[in-house]
């Protein structure tokens, strides 16, 4: 079982001293947000609290993913970054590949991408692109990011994006994708690429998503050998609901190890520690 440290919410002053604690307490990875702006007022819900409201206070720190990725890799050696997650539909999709392609030129392989759909109209028609239709452009725009990071020349001609003849350089390491979302069409899109990526869910509801991926895969012809399963859980806490649902599936852990035991107000010298006595709760080695 793999544990990322979640970076959501953190004040930016930290998020260096965080990686650099997870890089040599052990940990596999770095969950990093993504939102652009926070809009003051929505019309639209938040989709993942039952009243609504967002989770995060105004003025709260949301640090570009790929600026951070590439920041964090120079003061790391083995960490890993995953974006939980990046909403590609919202941004343009040969800035986005370019900004993707250096954090894993930086992080020498490093990144992981962890997508969604979004669900932010507002925030889709601010940064100028079309809310509907957006899990279609996801689609093709994974396809056109995944042509522009191969070597040599590459051509693009799809629904809503075309390419003439081109190259864009330097060619990143290979960067696994990993879909988030509980929608039967999130699912599916997550069977087709590399991974799926939960949001914070019980293990009940996270064993569900499990089971569709693992049949989608094999409607796909595909096994669950190659594929990644990275979640928060917010009724796992011991060695035992953390060895359930590995032997389930579940590839890793994104956690807020402090919260376990200062709580939402502690300290950088808090949260570090709480990722020691985290590590050392569970019996995980350095």
């Amino acid at each position: 079982m793999k544990f990322y440290v979640s970076s959501a919410f953190l004040n930016s002053r930290e998020i260096i001293e965080i990686a650099k604690a997870a890089d040599e307490l052990g940990y596999d990875g770095i969950g990093i947000p993504d939102h652009v702006v926070n809009l003051e007022t929505l019309e639209t819900p938040y989709p993942y609290t039952k009243d609504g409201q967002r989770r995060w206070q105004p003025f709260t720190d949301w640090l570009d993913p790929w600026v951070l990725a590439g920041a964090l890799a120079q003061v790391t050696t083995r960490l890993r970054f995953v974006t939980t997650v990046y909403i590609p539909a919202m941004r343009n999709p040969y800035l986005a590949a370019k900004a993707i392609g250096t954090a894993a030129v930086l992080a020498a392989g490093r990144i992981e991408l962890g997508i969604g759909v979004g669900w932010c109209r507002e925030e889709f028609a601010l940064m100028g692109e079309q809310f509907d239709a957006r899990g279609k452009r996801t689609d093709e725009m994974i396809e056109l990011m995944k042509a522009l990071w191969s070597p040599g020349w590459t051509e693009f001609d799809g629904e809503f994006y075309s390419a003439p003849r081109l190259e864009m350089q330097p060619t990143p390491p290979p960067i696994p994708i990993y879909v988030g979302g509980l929608s039967d069409a999130a699912l599916r899109r997550a069977a087709r690429n590399d991974g799926w990526i939960g949001d914070l869910i019980n293990t009940e509801r996270t064993l569900e998503a499990v089971g569709k991926l693992r049949e989608l895969r094999r409607e796909n012809g595909l096994t669950m050998h190659d594929f990644t399963i990275l979640t928060p859980l917010t009724d796992a806490f011991t060695t035992a609901d953390y060895r359930r649902v590995e032997e389930a599936g579940v590839s890793g852990i994104i956690t807020m190890p402090w919260m376990f035991y200062s709580g939402p107000d502690a300290t950088l010298d808090d949260k570090i520690d709480g990722m020691q006595r985290f590590r050392k709760d569970l019996g995980l080695g350095a």
